[in-house]
């Protein structure tokens, strides 16, 4: 090939060498300026959007509404819920719905979100409000009607009342003062399985107030506690037994009135359904109630009393006999107190001696698992006295009331 033909052949080369590179640089800027275009309409668009009052209102903290306006509301809802009706439609679905918001919301004022505080003020202004209308009444009225998670919002409403002061004073004292009849609705409502949960915190609650307590010890409802701790349903019986003990420990001379002037048929009622229950635990929890209630100097009086009858010495005994360790142990601080007393009546004398070296074999092998020098303290003292004990009359009574049981 001749030379003039190679060097044109080049020449061609080269020029479509750079003709192609022109076009990529070229195809490259369109592109480039494309994205930034594109780049350029997004960032308008976000920033219309953001602009825009929707995005506006998503982003603004919603203003909290006053604590009377939540409680008005929450009345007027309940009051409606009361009346009846239809109970199965939408709009009766809806009320509820918004209950639960309602009673979360006062909940919140209550208690506080999250790590927030509760703002004091608005604390006072909810509690006056809901006292002020007797939306309290309405509320314990309605408990069961509610959906579950709004009951246990609710339970947590009325507890935290109960202590909240307005202007140094705890107002729902003197409300309930005025509106004891209250304690007519809450007390049934305990053999409920269904609400006994709720009402027993509300309950124990309101026991907080002596006026409450005295009224409760002093009514017929009192008796019903005996048989509400042996309910077969396990949730009525515990609701019970702790109503039961936050009564009997809570207002010491509130309790004394009760014990002396209602000693007979209380003492009958307490060895016969709880001491001597077929129940396990309302044996154990009675036992040590009854330990704490005659240990009680307030209640000295009536110690001495217990502790000077035969029968009730009969029933503790029947006690110590228990095969469960912690049934004998809470039984032997009532027993001592027998063993204890300077002033014993004849037949309890008898009766001892009568027993005497049956008792001092069973104290021989009582022994605690852990050391407990206070036990042995008071072991010692118990075994002493009765060793020295002497017959005072010839003794007519069996033998064989103390027999322990084998393990």
């Amino acid at each position: 090939m001749p030379a003039e033909s190679q060097s044109a052949d080049a020449i061609n080369g080269k020029e479509m060498v750079a003709v192609v590179r022109k076009v990529n640089e070229r195809e490259k800027d369109n592109a480039k300026h494309k994205r930034s275009g594109s780049s350029s309409n997004l960032r308008n668009l976000i920033n219309k959007v953001v602009r825009s009052s929707s995005m506006k209102n998503l982003f603004k903290s919603k203003k909290p509404r006053a604590p009377v306006d939540v409680v008005r509301e929450t009345r007027a809802l309940l009051l409606c819920l009361d009346a009846g009706g239809d109970t199965r439609g939408p709009k009766h679905d809806e009320k509820l719905k918004k209950l639960d918001l309602l009673i979360r919301e006062m909940k919140s004022i209550l208690y506080g979100v999250g790590e927030s505080e509760p703002v004091t003020q608005a604390c006072m202004q909810l509690t006056k409000e809901i006292f002020r209308d007797d939306t309290l009444r309405v509320l314990i009225r309605c408990l069961p009607k509610l959906n579950l998670e709004a009951r246990k919002d609710a339970t947590q409403v009325i507890a935290n009342l109960q202590r909240q002061q307005v202007n140094s004073r705890l107002i729902a004292s003197d409300y309930l003062e005025a509106n004891l009849d209250l304690m007519d609705q809450l007390i049934p409502g305990c053999e409920d399985p269904d609400i006994v949960l709720h009402y027993g915190v509300i309950l124990r609650e309101c026991i907080r107030h002596q006026i409450v307590a005295r009224y409760i010890l002093n009514s017929e409802h009192m008796k019903k506690f005996f048989d509400y701790m042996q309910h077969p349903n396990f949730d009525v019986a515990s609701v019970a037994a702790s109503t039961f003990k936050e009564l009997m420990t809570r207002h010491k001379s509130t309790v004394t009135e009760l014990l002396v002037g209602n000693y007979v048929w209380f003492f009958a009622e307490f060895n016969s359904k709880l001491l001597e229950s077929t129940n396990y635990i309302t044996r154990r929890n009675s036992v040590k109630l009854l330990g704490d209630i005659l240990l009680d100097r307030s209640n000295s009086s009536v110690m001495i009393r217990y502790v000077s009858s035969l029968d009730n010495m009969r029933v503790l005994m029947n006690l110590l006999r228990e095969s469960h360790k912690n049934i004998q142990i809470d039984a032997f601080h009532v027993f001592k107190l027998f063993v204890a007393n300077q002033n014993k009546p004849p037949d309890i004398v008898n009766i001892l001696v009568a027993n005497k070296s049956k008792l001092l074999r069973f104290f021989g092998g009582f022994i605690l698992e852990r050391e407990d020098e206070t036990f042995e303290t008071d072991k010692a003292e118990v075994v002493k006295e009765i060793e020295e004990l002497q017959p005072t009359t010839p003794n007519t009574r069996s033998g064989e009331l103390f027999k322990p049981r084998a393990e």
